[in-house]
């Protein structure tokens, strides 16, 4: 199935009265995870995390939640992960109640590491910048 991205690809599709429903719920439930995240999950392996972006499918029956967190060591994220897969029927359910919808998307998880990446790219622009030339 085909996703459609909120934010970052906004600009490559056009504001059809197909597709903006989909851009539009895309959003409203990045920022209604972000609020729950920060005020209603209490797992105690979900810590520092920042929802990035949301794709929901055409039809609306899937969800593919982007996400970060703070440290990003390898078994801290699978603990991430396993929390996240714990309170997915919690957050769909606080979804559906506060979006208003008769069927809430299934939320899938997965880590986005673009944030590390970003990082480490303008790490070595910086080093190459400031590196002192041997001559």
């Amino acid at each position: 199935m085909k996703s459609l991205k909120s934010g970052k690809l906004r600009e490559r599709f056009n504001k059809t009265a197909n597709n903006h429903r989909e851009f539009k719920l895309a959003d409203q439930i990045q920022k209604e995870l972000a609020r729950l995240f920060h005020l209603e999950v209490k797992d105690p392996r979900i810590t520092f995390i920042t929802i990035t972006d949301v794709e929901l499918t055409i039809d609306l029956s899937l969800a593919k939640v982007f996400y970060s967190t703070f440290p990003s060591e390898p078994e801290k994220l699978v603990s991430t992960q396993k929390g996240l897969e714990a309170v997915t029927g919690f957050l769909r359910s606080k979804i559906s109640k506060s979006i208003r919808l008769h069927h809430a998307p299934e939320l899938r998880f997965i880590y986005d590491d673009s944030l590390e990446r970003g990082r480490f790219l303008s790490n070595l622009i910086e080093e190459a910048c400031y590196k002192p030339s041997e001559n």
